[in-house]
């Protein structure tokens, strides 16, 4: 029932600023434009406020060398320009500019563009910026998959115990440590990698001096260190008081684990997506609910599957534990969906990003495990509402008055037969309630153990969404660009991301019309990889229709000129709003069409 409100949510987005991972607004000098006289800097415009590295800015001249620069800097006062000093003197010809920064949310972005000075040379394939390091990016992401699943475990588990109140024999010591040593470990290997990550270096670099300094000098190293500090400071003090034998007042444990559990959230809400973008300080809160409610729906069903594992015999488990628990469950599904309608519409913004931009996509993968995830709760649900239905006469016979024979003379003896009780004349009293029917724990346990399983994947998908650009920045990114120049009027520059959906086939091209206008223009095509460096690809295709005058497609032609592709001459023969496709092969079998609106003038 609380599903269609999740997707009705997704209505409720409209053009508004870009949310979370920062994207190039601007550039200056700008794409593709000719300048007559060289620039002394490059400035980059973001959407967010962002980090520099040592080596934000890479720049090749003409000739595929790298142009010595300054060091990059921000501008003054301003957290979301950044820019580099060129030389006094530039060579004439076509410069390539390859950046890399960190945005708010603590994820590396990175892209390039081109200038020239005097005129437009081509532009030979520079030697790729740092591209993304396949180790460090596997280890971080499963460091990031391991955190999310061991803090559900750590933070469930407590719920489940101070509320569900499961017996001894439950033995949930064991996850409640195994949550908190893993969560110690990953936590680790997230500070340790988070420098490897943002520089895209190997991760034999993780334990240089160096980068552990600039980690700790950044928010995400911060926040991670925080996270350590808390879970270090938890076990000492469980430690402390397990030795000494001590016992705090319940009130007291639960007022000092809450303030322990909303703590950590925090370290992820104020980190990633939540951090950046518009209404930030909402965000951090329906991020912290959101991830609290995860831990308690999804740790609080691993600690529930722990207890019926070890519950061999249904007598063994209380029937207020599961029916406890399914209250609890249906309060966190509740406050997840609340805060999932909120951040699906602030991540989105607008029904059209849901299947055009991978982080929409991932969404509704997400939505369809959620629902495989709600199906099986429902199935517990109706085993654990038979087993409390069941257990009512059940403590209602154990609570009957045994008859007992009235007063008088004693009663005669019968003959002894086999198939009556001992007591002569009078029915066995029954010894104690009927255990409750075992078919509905064991479909429990059934249907808990499939609840896990779909667990297990909202959580991956999960993960992968915190490091998905959003689909209202992914929007924001491929929107036509167009900036004058002092000097020589620019051309139009569009800019159309792709996906395959094969590994490696993402990417975006960029197209060149000049002068952008109605007669004869050059078309000149750039294709960037998922890295955000130059990419070849086998076959590219680029044709423009313009649907108000029914004209159209008309194929511009372009060939491969070794790093670009380019056609010299090309006749736009009437101004409007043009649709440009974009066909992009990247292997024998992958190929996507993708367009984007071009406004052509006289």
């Amino acid at each position: 029932m609380l599903l269609p409100a999740l997707l009705f949510g997704l209505l409720l987005g409209t053009a508004a600023p870009a949310s979370a991972h920062a994207v190039l607004r601007s550039s200056d000098p700008a794409d593709g434009t000719v300048l007559r006289t060289a620039p002394r800097q490059v400035t980059l415009t973001f959407t967010e406020s962002v980090g520099l590295l040592t080596d934000s800015f890479r720049i090749y001249d003409p000739g595929n060398r790298r142009v010595r620069t300054g060091p990059a800097g921000h501008a003054p006062g301003r957290s979301d320009t950044a820019r580099v000093s060129l030389p006094a003197r530039l060579a004439t010809g076509t410069y390539t500019v390859a950046w890399r920064v960190v945005s708010a949310d603590s994820h590396p972005v990175s892209g390039a563009l081109t200038f020239s000075v005097g005129k437009r040379t081509a532009a030979p394939v520079a030697p790729p910026d740092p591209a993304e390091n396949r180790a460090t990016t596997a280890l971080h992401t499963i460091a990031r998959y391991l955190a999310y699943l061991s803090l559900a475990l750590l933070l469930g588990t407590a719920a489940f115990v101070a509320y569900c109140r499961p017996p001894a024999t439950a033995h949930l010591r064991v996850p409640a440590l195994a949550g908190a040593a893993t969560l110690l470990v990953s936590s680790t290997a997230l500070y340790l990698l988070r420098a490897p990550y943002e520089e895209a270096a190997a991760p034999t670099t993780a334990f240089s001096l160096s980068a552990l300094t600039h980690t700790a000098t950044t928010r995400p190293g911060v926040l991670l260190l925080a996270r350590l500090a808390l879970l270090l400071l938890a076990v000492a003090g469980a430690t402390l008081l397990r030795t000494r034998r001590l016992r705090l007042p319940r009130r007291a444990t639960l007022g000092t684990a809450a303030v322990l559990a909303v703590a950590l959230a925090l370290t992820w809400s104020a980190s990633d997506h939540a951090s950046a973008g518009i209404q930030v300080p909402v965000a951090i809160v329906s991020s912290t609910l959101h991830l609290l409610a995860m831990a308690a729906w999804l740790g609080g069903l691993a600690a529930l599957l722990w207890t019926l594992r070890h519950t061999p015999e249904p007598a063994g488990l209380p029937v207020s534990v599961p029916a406890r628990f399914s209250r609890l469950a249906f309060v966190s599904v509740t406050v997840l969906v609340v805060t999932g309608v909120y951040q699906s519409w602030r991540g989105l913004g607008s029904w059209q990003a849901l299947t055009d931009t991978t982080y929409g996509r991932t969404l509704l993968a997400k939505l369809a495990a959620v629902t495989a995830l709600l199906l099986a709760a429902a199935c517990s649900r109706t085993w654990t509402a038979r087993l409390t239905r069941a257990a009512i006469p059940a403590s209602a016979s154990a609570s009957a008055r045994v008859p007992e024979p009235a007063t008088g003379p004693p009663l005669p003896d019968l003959p002894d037969r086999p198939d009556l009780p001992d007591r002569p004349g009078l029915p066995e009293a029954p010894a104690g309630p009927p255990p409750a029917p075992a078919v509905p724990l064991r479909l429990l346990r059934r249907s808990v153990l499939l609840e896990a399983t779909a667990a297990v994947l909202v959580m991956a998908l999960t993960t992968l969404l915190t490091s998905t650009v959003p689909g209202r920045a992914a929007t924001e990114s491929a929107r036509t660009t167009a900036a004058p120049a002092a000097g020589i009027p620019t051309a139009s520059v569009t800019v159309i991301p792709f996906d395959t959906g094969a590994a490696g086939g993402r990417g975006k091209v960029q197209i060149t019309l000049d002068p952008g206008r109605v007669g004869t223009n050059s078309v000149e095509a750039v294709i960037y990889g998922p890295d955000g460096g130059l990419a070849a690809v086998p076959e590219l295709r680029v044709t423009l229709t313009l649907p108000a005058q029914r004209v159209g497609p008309l194929d511009t032609k372009v060939t491969d000129r070794g790093g670009y592709w380019s056609a010299p001459a090309f006749t736009l023969p009437l101004p409007g709003t043009w649709t440009m496709k974009a066909t992009v092969r990247v292997s024998e079998l992958d190929q996507v069409t993708v367009s984007a609106p071009v406004r052509v003038t006289r």
